[in-house]
């Protein structure tokens, strides 16, 4: 992700990868001390915390479970659940695109959604649909870990597909309110 030339933070010199779900805690209990890994509990943390930490890392694979697009997923959804407003929205992705500007937010490399299949309808849309049609190979489904020794999320990583890297959010979260649930990546003919 680029920064500003003022940007108080570098990024992150490994691969960095955010687990999201209501499991993440649990899988990034499994890949805590591997050699080469820093895993940082960071869920709860303000973006300039998060980004702060992450930057300081300097093994190949940093994982956190921050998602520094949160609160942009959270209206995404809302709107099209009908329980909040496209100013709500609009709010949010400026919020969020300040943060990137001033690099006090760091888009990971890949994100990694536990369970998708088991999220609500709207959540599936955003996780495999608004924010997975940027960079699909970028967005990857996986199971819950099923005990704290279970070794998928550790193959994961060491698979991680290579691919195109994220757009910047400049080019596509403000046309977030036009991604329709069912209808992201689909042209009308």
């Amino acid at each position: 992700m680029a920064h500003s030339d003022t940007s108080p933070f570098t990024g992150a010199s490994g691969t960095v990868v955010a687990i999201v779900g209501t499991e993440s805690a649990g899988a990034l209990a499994t890949l805590e001390g591997i050699p080469g890994v820093e895993t940082l509990t960071l869920r709860d943390a303000d973006p300039a915390t998060a980004a702060r930490r992450i930057s300081a890392c300097s093994t190949p694979w940093i994982v956190h479970d921050a998602d520094p697009l949160e609160h942009v997923a959270a209206a995404w959804v809302e709107l099209y659940e009908e329980r909040a407003t496209l100013g709500t929205l609009e709010v949010e992705v400026e919020t969020a695109l300040a943060h990137f500007e001033d690099g006090t937010a760091l888009m990971p490399d890949y994100y990694i959604v536990l369970d998708p299949d088991a999220a609500d309808g709207t959540w599936r849309h955003w996780w495999c649909g608004a924010l997975g049609f940027r960079a699909p190979r970028r967005v990857l489904p996986a199971a819950s870990p099923s005990t704290p020794r279970d070794t998928a999320m550790r193959r994961m990583l060491t698979t991680l597909p290579t691919s195109r890297p994220w757009p910047e959010p400049i080019s596509w979260l403000p046309g977030l309110a036009f991604e329709i649930p069912d209808r992201v990546g689909l042209r009308d003919i």
